[in-house]
């Protein structure tokens, strides 16, 4: 039989018409008008070819073909309730499993290798694969090439995908510590005329939104070297009069990697919003929701921002 063309809700009325043999009972039991049940009687009648239900006195009794469905139709639904009640469980501690996330160094280095550290033991069987940062974020995720996309709002204008925000970091200007020609602050005119390494976002993204909102203000500089890592940005600084322009929270870390200083850069810049973003086919996957709560736990007891630049 081709069940195409059939109504599987007629299956529950039979089963209640099996229990009740009473059709305006059977119609109470299922929420139908006592018509209702009687039309669906009819619709089954014609279904099987068998009157299944026949008169007895003052109730129904069902016929031999009645009685021969009622088991396999009360598996079929005790089956398929089962299968809609029972939601799927994730559990870190016994499960395994790879979850793709899609970011840059900076978000690796101060959210993803924290969390990494802490799911050594928490979830021994999960790996968490850093992608590199894809030209097309967007489609990555909507073509469940990547699981989470770690990127800032300022990136991802106009998408409309799920997304949670994560923390918050500003911009400081980043020189070679024997720079001179910069003392505790820089201005707009030392700035300008300053070289810069250029924080590139990848293809078709050469400059960051930073260095784009700074040249909207009508601060361009010279663009010396173009690297797609922050933390390249300390060696090529050394003995140089350039400038680059980090976020607050990697500077600790690029001043155990070379010799540099900080200052406040000479007008305010956007801070950084950083925010997962991913597919809204993946909302209620069990261990994405889970992914997702670790990575904003995590986000969450980062300290802020200091808010405050570093001179020499």
């Amino acid at each position: 039989m081709d069940l195409s063309g059939v109504d599987l809700n007629l299956l529950v009325a039979f089963d209640a018409l099996l229990a009740e043999r009473h059709v305006s009972r059977a119609a109470a039991r299922v929420g139908l008008s006592q018509p209702g049940m009687s039309s669906a009687l009819a619709r089954l009648r014609r279904l099987v070819g068998d009157p299944l239900l026949v008169r007895e006195g003052q109730s129904l009794a069902l016929t031999a073909r009645a009685e021969s469905l009622a088991q396999p139709v009360r598996e079929a639904l005790s089956l398929i309730r089962r299968a809609l009640e029972d939601r799927p469980a994730f559990d870190p501690t016994t499960d395994a499993g790879t979850l793709r996330v899609s970011c840059s160094d900076y978000s690796t280095v101060v959210l993803i290798a924290p969390l990494v550290r802490e799911l050594t033991a928490e979830a021994p069987g999960v790996t968490v694969e850093v992608q590199p940062r894809s030209v097309d974020p967007v489609g990555s995720l909507l073509r469940a090439e990547t699981d989470l996309v770690i990127e800032p709002t300022a990136v991802m204008r106009g998408v409309s995908l799920p997304s949670q925000g994560l923390f918050r970091d500003r911009w400081l200007c980043c020189l070679w510590a024997g720079n001179s020609r910069v003392g505790d602050s820089v201005s707009r005119a030392e700035f300008a005329e300053l070289g810069r390494i250029v924080y590139s976002m990848g293809r078709g993204s050469p400059r960051s939104f930073a260095d784009e909102h700074l040249e909207r203000s009508g601060l361009r500089r010279r663009a010396e070297f173009a690297v797609e890592s922050f933390f390249l940005a300390p060696h090529l600084l050394q003995g140089t009069e350039l400038v680059a322009l980090v976020p607050e929270r990697v500077v600790p870390l690029l001043e155990r990697m070379a010799s540099i200083r900080v200052v406040e850069p000479p007008l305010e810049i956007p801070e950084i919003v950083q925010t997962m973003w991913w597919s809204p086919a993946r909302t209620t996957d069990p261990a994405h929701q889970w992914l997702r709560e670790r990575i904003a736990a995590v986000a969450a007891r980062m300290e802020p921002a200091t808010g405050a630049g570093r001179g020499a």
